[in-house]
């Protein structure tokens, strides 16, 4: 990196894999790798001012302005001081180059934050403290955990813990110093990378190799839970997480991109305009001009077509106006006020969780008043995601009646008092120690990744990675099957009251693909088993044929409880050959000690063990809806945006759920379902609805029929599966979506693919709020994010924008017609101070007052007539309709502006009866004009009239007047007489004028033009000093 923050390292070859040796500095050292201080600032002192502002006038604006200076430096083309240019560029530049400072200072004070973080480091035998920055390799940025069993969380306001444990041989070491540093294992792994949800590697100590994972792992800013030290060997400087900040997809709303193809056609006006007047004076010279060379002689070379060339860049300097400078940077602080008022929104703030809503983007609040598809997630978005376990079927009994008597679980020292459960007859097939009941409960004890605290005897507390699994261990362990406590090769429950340690021989891992976890596990007695629960599909696969009329009876369980609304999983068990596990044992060894392709051989290995299963049974778990989800639907229902359900959930379970919360209907004449499991089943089943419109694509008539109906539920569905129907959305309807949801199975479709993403930060941890645009706690929230704040700051965008380029428009066309009346000599109308402080005082607070705190409608009938968001899907309030509708009402405000004031000083004359026009007076009186008819205007654009929007208006008209009042007074003229020349000099212009004139009328034609140059060089002299026309 070099001193001035430029990437000038010089590349070297990719690295393939990263080689460490524990307490042998020297040989780390050999490889160079990167040291772990970390930078996330872009500027530092000395490149703040070049770096910003090269980045600054990559805009089309900024860049377009700094050429009007250069311009302007030219004394043939300009008719205009610099500072009309230089005060609004300098302005626009520095508001921006402060934003951009101050979040740069914030990044500085985050890196030397985490950069001198301290950390204890074992050296030469020897712990200490030492700070972060200055040390290579440390224990904090990637470790690999020397300890039993630890619970990790590496999100802020995560809340689900993910287990960590070590090699038991490295386990074994404790925390014994000298033992430690005795330690000379190698490893050798993959080279840094962004993927937070794997890792492969190797760890080779006394001869013997071991496998290393991402449970093995430690990222770098984790909290450790449940463990009072853990000592760890470095892997990485390059960590994973910040890998993972880079830029992420920069999203833009319809109205930016409709802004930059405007500006670009104002562009484009501009050099049209200034080309007709180019072309005028051309005209002009060629037929009036030359009456004029008597006594304005030209300079050499200097005829009709080069005036017209340094006429056109003079006009594109007066012009410059209907180009909008302040545009972007005005659009930034109205996006930035409507994203406060999302946070400071009481309405939205959830008090069980105190959570506030937070707007972790500025850049989309009007794109919230667009939206037509909302997709939402299931489990924890729609749902609480705190599971109850319910029901269940084992052997092909069902359990779960509901009683008015709750099961008394006295028998049971270790239950939990907070589970209920009604159904008497499976506490009394436990108590007859049913054998199948037994296995089924053992199974659910044994087969999960939740981790136990015991802080008192008895009292159990479970931290479990979901709430489902939470769910499960709680009805095992009320039911006489308790999970005590875990290590790495082993798992201890109480059966019974009777406790027994089980050796865990391999987890199986769930995962989106495999949706299923087993493990294999030795009994006390020696007998070998493989548990396994999953998705009911997945596990019926893996089934001995034995199992099919317990199949057919558990399935029709299963859709019972699914037709309630309940979330099922499908529980199998099958007994291992010593001989066959122990050669498969090596196999998964060697599988999981490679380099390359672990995952591939893993999945194979762990397919062709998991099969000829044999059927226990079922279990149901209730979710309940959230509050106020049915009446949100119906609302957005109302608003006519389209609600998308994707889930993988069985069908029935999505059903029922679509129907408890208004998504589906019974007024609904017919639910259209699609189940099929290869493209051309989905696509006949398509075409069998005679309103389907054959193509060759099935996803475009899988979108034509799913946009026909009034909702949609899409079950079953993995992430990717998510993602890709958003997309598939996106791409073809052309249509605003939103994507909501609470888990990392969503963050690919709330980050990745959907316009707008929304966060909800329930039970499944703060993956979905990071990589969100928006985040609140409950879906009840969404109503208020769309209808009242999306819809408003819509509104108020497309308010600012019409009126934004009204004013201006109606500004430069004054210039426009004007010169059609000073032979084209690109005279401005208004002096020079009116042009300068037109857009930065006199009409900057009015609009931006408007922009913050208009409202259509309150709070309150925003909800009451929901139909009042449908413009802003239709995109009516601002568009290239209502743009050129805009400038056609510039155009005439400007002609109206612009006559009105010049036949009204037309041929003027004072009582006295001596000429009263001149150019200052109808300058005066037509920016008087312009300045009160845009604020009339602004007036009427208004809706909701504050105090603040009030004394913005009255306030800049006061400006004005004062201004004016100060700037044409006679002191102004002391202090500053070459600035304002024309004030005192009025009264000699016209006594010198009226001499002049009565001469002429006595002399001759040459006596006659020395006059007139004697008149043209006393009134220079009057104006620019005597200095200048010598």
């Amino acid at each position: 990196m070099s001193f001035f923050g430029l990437d000038c390292v010089r590349k070297k070859e990719r690295e393939l894999e990263r080689k460490l040796r524990a307490n042998d500095r020297e040989y780390n050292l050999s490889f160079k790798y990167a040291t772990n201080a970390i930078k996330t600032s872009k500027y530092n002192l000395f490149t703040f001012l070049p770096l910003n502002l090269f980045e600054q006038f990559q805009r089309i604006a900024n860049a377009y302005f700094l050429f009007l200076l250069v311009l302007q430096v030219i004394p043939q083309i300009s008719s205009l001081s610099w500072f009309t240019t230089v005060v609004p560029l300098i302005l626009v530049l520095s508001v921006t180059a402060a934003k951009d400072a101050t979040d740069d200072i914030n990044r500085h004070k985050s890196d030397n934050q985490v950069n001198n973080r301290k950390a204890q480091v074992l050296i030469d035998r020897k712990a200490g403290w030492v700070s972060l920055l200055f040390m290579p390799f440390l224990l904090s940025i990637r470790q690999h955990v020397f300890i039993r069993s630890v619970g990790l969380s590496f999100l802020p306001r995560e809340t689900n813990l993910k287990v960590r444990q070590s090699l038991p041989v490295t386990g074994d070491l404790g925390d014994d110093i000298e033992k430690l540093a005795d330690f000379n294992g190698e490893v050798r792994c993959e080279p840094p990378n962004n993927r937070l949800d794997r890792f492969t590697g190797t760890l080779t100590y006394a001869g013997q190799k071991y496998s290393l994972d991402n449970e093995k792992i430690l990222l770098r800013g984790c909290t450790l839970r449940n463990t009072e030290w853990c000592f760890g060997l470095v892997l990485f400087g390059e960590t994973k997480l910040m890998q993972n900040c880079g830029k992420s997809t920069f999203k833009r709303t319809r109205i930016d991109r409709l802004m930059n193809v405007l500006v670009l056609c104002i562009f484009g006006f501009l050099g049209f305009m200034c080309s007709i007047l180019a072309i005028g004076n051309w005209i002009w010279e060629m037929n009036e001009g030359s009456q004029f060379m008597v006594f304005l002689p030209r300079q050499d070379g200097n005829n009709a077509a080069f005036s017209a060339f340094l006429t056109f860049w003079s006009y594109v300097i007066i012009l410059n106006t209907v180009v909008p400078i302040s545009l972007y940077v005005s659009v930034e602080i109205i996006r930035l006020g409507n994203s406060f008022y999302i946070e400071w929104d009481r309405k939205m703030y959830y008090a069980r969780s105190d959570t506030p809503a937070e707007a972790r983007t500025t850049t989309l609040n009007e794109e919230l008043g667009q939206i037509k598809y909302i997709f939402s997630d299931k489990t924890g978005t729609l749902t609480q995601n705190i599971m109850t376990f319910n029901k269940c079927s084992i052997n092909g009994k069902s359990y779960g009646k509901i009683q008015e008597e709750t099961v008394d679980f006295s028998f049971n020292p270790l239950a939990d008092p907070r589970f209920l459960f009604h159904d008497h007859a499976l506490v009394e097939d436990v108590k007859l120690e049913n054998s199948e009941v037994h296995t089924f409960f053992r199974l659910l004890a044994l087969c999960h990744t939740v981790m136990a605290e015991e802080k008192k005897e008895g009292e159990l507390f479970y931290q479990a990675q979901s709430p489902d699994e939470g769910a499960l261990v709680t009805a095992a362990r009320n039911f006489g099957f308790v999970f005590r406590s875990r290590t790495p090769d082993s798992v201890s429950i109480v059966e019974m009251g009777k406790q027994r340690t089980y050796e865990l021989l391999a987890i199986l891992d769930f995962n989106n693909v495999r949706k299923r976890m087993s493990v294999i596990v030795r009994s006390p007695e020696g007998k070998l088993s493989l548990y396994c629960k999953g998705a009911d599909t997945i596990i019926y696969e893996r089934l001995h044929q034995s199992c099919s009329k317990l199949m057919d009876v558990t399935t029709e369980h299963l859709n019972e409880f699914a037709g309630e609304g309940l979330r099922t999983l499908a529980l199998a068990y099958k007994d291992l050959d010593e001989e066959y596990f122990s050669e498969w044992k090596q196999r998964h060894h060697e599988a999981s000690t490679s380099l390359d392709d672990r995952e591939a051989k893993l999945d194979q290995l762990y397919e062709e063990i998991e099969k000829d299963l044999l059927l226990l049974g079922a279990t149901a778990i209730e979710d309940k809806l959230q509050d106020g989800v049915p009446q949100t639907i119906e609302l957005l229902s109302k608003a006519d945006i389209k609600i998308w359900v994707l889930t993988g959930d069985k069908q029935e379970t999505a059903e029922n759920i679509g129907y408890s919360c208004n998504l589906l209907r019974e007024e609904m004449a017919e639910v259209f379902v699609i189940s099929s499991n290869s493209s051309e089943e989905v696509q006949e089943e398509l075409r069998s609805e005679p309103v389907v419109e054959k193509t060759h694509s099935v996803e475009l008539e899988f979108l034509r029929t799913a946009c026909m109906c009034k909702a949609v539920i899409c079950c079953r569905v993995t992430p990717l599966q998510k993602a890709q129907v958003v997309e598939l959305v996106k791409k073809y309807k052309q249509a605003v979506t939103l994507a909501i949801g609470d888990g990392a199975n969503d963050v690919s479709m709330i980050k990745g693919t959907a316009h707008i993403g929304v966060g909800i930060s329930g039970q499944e941890g703060m993956q979905a709020v990071l990589s969100s645009d928006y985040s609140f706690a409950q879906f009840r929230f969404l109503q208020n994010l769309l209808l009242v704040h999306g819809r408003w700051s819509y509104l108020r965008m497309c308010k600012f924008l019409r009126y934004f380029f009204y004013k201006n428009f109606t500004f430069t066309f004054i210039h426009f017609w004007y010169a059609f009346f000073c032979g084209f000599s690109a005279q401005t109308v208004y002096d020079e101070w009116f042009i300068t402080l037109y857009n930065l005082m006199y009409t900057a607070l009015p609009v931006l007052g408007m922009s913050l705190f208009d409202q259509d409608v309150s709070y309150k009938y925003s909800f009451q007539h929901p139909q009042l968001y449908i413009p802003g899907q239709l995109n009516l309030y601002f568009s290239k309709k209502a743009f050129f509708k805009c400038a056609l009402h510039s155009c005439y405000s400007s002609l109206v502006l612009f006559f009105i004031p010049y036949a009204a000083m037309q041929d003027t004359v004072r009582d006295d009866g001596k000429d009263m026009a001149d150019y200052q007076s109808f300058a005066l009186l037509t920016q008087t004009c312009v300045l009160c008819a845009v604020s009339i205007q602004l007036g009427l654009e208004m809706s909701y009239w504050t105090a603040v929007n009030t004394f913005f208006v009255l306030g800049s008209l006061t400006i004005y007047f004062v201004v004016t009042f100060t700037m044409y007074s006679n002191g102004m003229f002391l202090v500053l007489p070459r600035a304002f020349p024309f004030i005192v000099t009025e009264f000699i212009f016209k006594k010198l004028s009226l001499s002049i004139t009565r001469l002429l009328r006595k002399k001759k034609k040459k006596e006659k033009a020395l006059l007139i140059l004697i008149f043209i060089f006393l009134s220079y002299d009057l104006c620019y000093g005597s200095e200048n026309s010598a």
